[in-house]
């Protein structure tokens, strides 16, 4: 059966301008001064809630009751280097782990910091997981599918060259005077291609566009499209398997 994809792109638009909406709320609340300087816009937790509730509705509209989908709550799962990641949605059936997926954003200011980190986030994260998954830390079951979408505001700080220092070794030629978008594209091609993800999906998306749900995509083979197409056939594939 093909998977179940209902309006898509409408769907993707609202959870975009609900992303930038709730990044708006945080800031006037910063300027009250419930935060300090531009942190909520790093760590606001809520801003991608709008995705994590789109995945979970395709996930049931592929076959897989809500019982099994957590985003909420109950997101850790074991490491190997660690006792467990928090995920930001888990799917877990029979004592069996189906999918997890990492939903993350960045605004600027600071794109190189939050760059490195959120590399550093997702690297990690996956090496643990499927080590902990080797070790049998999910007992026998099939291996899990994993994703890894990213929204970054599409503004000149994201897009503009950046210079890297080479004081000893060269740098692979594909990072020289590229944007932070452009070594977001290449982070998350690779993670793929290394199989530390199953899909992964980069989403441009400027402040006064994101508001009204605008977006575009830079990289075909990491469109948002084709991350849910290849989640919702994975949960058919064990609907089936399990008819």
């Amino acid at each position: 059966m093909p998977p179940v994809l209902k309006n898509i792109e409408k769907r993707v638009q609202k959870a975009v301008a609900h992303y930038w909406t709730t990044l708006g709320r945080q800031g006037k609340g910063q300027k009250k001064g419930l935060d300090t300087g531009a942190r909520s816009r790093v760590t606001g937790g809520k801003q991608m809630n709008g995705f994590a509730a789109l995945v979970a509705d395709i996930i049931a509209e592929n076959g897989l009751s809500r019982t099994h989908i957590h985003v909420d709550k109950t997101l850790e799962l074991p490491g190997f280097f660690r006792a467990t990641k928090k995920w930001d949605l888990v799917v877990v059936r029979d004592n069996k782990l189906i999918a997890a997926i990492e939903l993350k954003s960045q605004a600027g200011p600071s794109f190189g910091n939050n760059f490195n980190n959120r590399a550093e986030e997702a690297i990690g994260t996956a090496k643990d997981l499927w080590t902990a998954y080797e070790k049998g830390a999910f007992g026998k079951n099939h291996a899990p599918w994993l994703g890894w979408a990213m929204l970054l505001e599409d503004c000149k700080g994201s897009q503009a060259p950046v210079d890297v220092e080479e004081p000893h070794f060269k740098v692979f030629p594909e990072f020289r005077n590229a944007s932070y978008a452009m070594r977001y594209e290449l982070l998350l091609r690779r993670l793929v291609l290394e199989r530390y993800y199953t899909r992964a999906a980069l989403l441009l998306s400027s402040q006064s566009a994101g508001k009204k749900g605008q977006f575009r995509e830079p990289a075909k083979d990491l469109c948002i499209h084709d991350l849910f197409a290849s989640l919702a056939g994975h949960i058919g594939t064990i609907g089936a398997s399990q008819s």
